[in-house]
């Protein structure tokens, strides 16, 4: 269990559009794609990606000059280790202030954000841009460990004939290339295979998980056309809006959609359209005290962030992406909170099944007393007011990203909510873990 934030506030931030890999960010990095996002929150003058900025511009004058910077990614590359600095100094802002990166799968910049929280109001600190980044285009290819420990060694010969004498210990085996997966180390199972496994456990069928991908769809679409992205994307490149909502689909054309993962079973019901789509992208986000939050201008959205939860389960004996349905009755029961008193949920769709298998135990309450520990009724949950401008299966998946896209949105809609409306924000990260945070309007 955490502690409860007093004075700490989520405004609204920024993000790239969100691309398919090999699509319209495909020739940047994850640095160049930070950039743009980082340079627009603090009202640099903007440059083009991967431009060298002038040596010791720092922050503009006019800008807004956080105390603090957290930024992470989760696919590793190895020219770097603190992207967070990294993107820093290209984007030109001022270096006295630290940054660190940080990493948790799905749940980067949303623990980003926890991170944040905690300190500040500490040291004179009091605003934070915290966020991520996924650049899925540009996966680094390594080599085996074996491979790279032998050339190790013979960069380190000394003479020619040590060299020439280290050949011996090359194995063919070993002349290997290490390509990454999204899958699970310990496993060896994607995650689309472990969600396969939550939908047969928890019974969940094949068209309720299109018509959640429909409607993830339809609502980001509509969204679109309302202009509600329009504040929170910065165009990038070629590209001014997210690429993966499409108007022409259906459950009709989803239903022709053979499984994804389970190909051999006949059970399979897991496909390209009810899934988050591999994607590229950054986001950012402001988190601030209430004296920061001064600091930024009055036309951003905000909410208090009330509370949080990060909460993990045994991969081996439980769902992987289970965990949000253990953090959010014990966040919400410690807050005296039904189902109805959250006017808006915003859950991340890394796939249909895993959102439908979530409600199904939000609403099993043998499963919140006998597993979770929470003997509380938190009543029907109201799908109606779930992920209203749209989901991940429609907006698409930088896995760093997403915390802060997924924040920065519910911070916006819940901003145009009457005074003291709530939201639910809850995340599934791979390795079995899970982040929540409890918002609310002021």
């Amino acid at each position: 269990m955490n502690s409860q934030p007093s004075d700490i506030w989520l405004a609204a931030g920024l993000r790239t559009p969100f691309a398919r890999v090999d699509g319209p960010l495909a020739r940047l990095g994850a640095i160049e794609m930070s950039v743009p996002v980082m340079r627009a929150m603090t009202r640099l003058e903007t440059s083009p990606p991967g431009s060298q900025p002038r040596p010791g511009a720092g922050i503009a004058r006019e800008g807004i000059r956080p105390d603090l910077l957290v930024w992470g990614t989760v696919i590793p590359n190895l020219g770097y280790s603190n992207i967070a600095r990294e993107i820093q100094i290209e984007a030109g802002l001022d270096q006295t202030i630290p940054a660190f990166s940080t990493v948790l799968a799905c749940s980067t910049s949303m623990v980003a954000a926890f991170q944040a929280a905690g300190m500040l109001g500490h040291g004179g600190r009091e605003l934070a841009l915290v966020g991520g980044v996924e650049c899925m285009s540009r996966v680094q290819i390594g080599l085996s460990q074996n491979l790279s420990d032998w050339l190790r060694r013979f960069f380190q010969a000394r003479s020619l004939a040590q060299r020439l004498g280290s050949l011996k210990d090359l194995k063919a085996r070993d002349v290997r290339l290490h390509i990454l997966a999204v899958r699970n180390r310990a496993t060896g199972k994607s995650m689309g295979e472990h969600t396969e496994e939550m939908a047969k456990t928890w019974g969940i069928a094949r068209e309720p998980q299109d018509r959640i991908a429909l409607a993830s769809h339809e609502k980001a679409i509509a969204g679109q056309q309302a202009g509600f992205f329009d504040d929170l994307i910065v165009p990038v490149a070629d590209a001014s809006r997210d690429g993966f909502p499409r108007s022409d689909t259906s459950l009709e054309r989803l239903a022709r959609l053979q499984p994804a993962f389970d190909r051999t079973s006949g059970k399979g019901t897991i496909t390209a359209g009810n899934s988050s789509p591999l994607t590229d992208g950054a986001a950012g986000l402001w988190v601030a005290t209430g004296s920061g939050l001064k600091r930024l201008s009055a036309s951003i959205p905000r909410a208090r962030l009330v509370d949080w939860e990060i909460a993990a389960v045994d991969i081996f004996h439980e769902g992987l992406l289970m965990a949000p349905t253990y953090a959010i009755p014990r966040m919400l029961a410690r807050n005296r909170l039904r189902y109805a008193d959250i006017g808006l949920w915003e859950i991340h769709e890394a796939f249909s099944a895993q959102v439908l298998c979530n409600l199904a135990a939000f609403e099993s309450a043998s499963f919140r007393r006998e597993k979770v520990g929470v003997d509380f009724d938190f009543g029907k949950f109201p799908v109606e007011r779930l992920n209203p401008h749209g989901g991940s299966v429609a907006l698409g998946h930088p896995f760093g990203a997403t915390g802060a896209r997924i924040l920065s949105q519910a911070v916006k809609e819940l901003a145009a909510m009457p005074k003291g409306s709530r939201a639910v924000v809850s995340i599934c990260a791979d390795g079995g873990l899970g982040t929540v945070a409890l918002l609310q309007a002021e």
